[in-house]
């Protein structure tokens, strides 16, 4: 089982393998990575926990069933996203999370990206 720190490397390291995806930190400690100008990835920040949020328009369905998905914060759980939380000692589906992470940038990548880009 990875630890939270050694997680959130794979999971950044997945997410930005994505065509124009770039890493930022749009507010101090929180880490997100965006194709465009739009999130697609939401990564939390540095500590304990390993935090995902996504946006998933196929999943959302499955993914509120799972024990460690809670809703996302400002409303935004209205539109398809999700977040999943795990606390030390949590064991961490990294493949879950990954498809998770493709479906996102799927998702944004439609609206963020011209066609010839995508």
């Amino acid at each position: 089982m990875p630890t939270p720190s050694v997680a959130r490397k794979q999971l950044r390291a997945h997410a930005l393998k994505h065509p124009e995806a770039w890493a930022d930190e749009p507010w101090p400690g929180d880490h997100v990575v965006k194709v465009g100008k739009k999130i697609f990835a939401f990564l939390g920040g540095e500590g304990p926990e390993v935090s995902v949020g996504v946006k998933l328009p196929r999943s959302v369905l499955f993914a509120r069933a799972q024990p460690f998905v809670t809703k996302m914060g400002y409303g935004m759980d209205k539109s398809g996203w999700v977040a999943a939380r795990f606390g030390k000692g949590d064991k961490v589906p990294l493949a879950l999370l990954r498809s998770w992470i493709d479906e996102s940038y799927e998702t944004v990548a439609a609206t963020a990206l011209p066609k010839r880009k995508r």
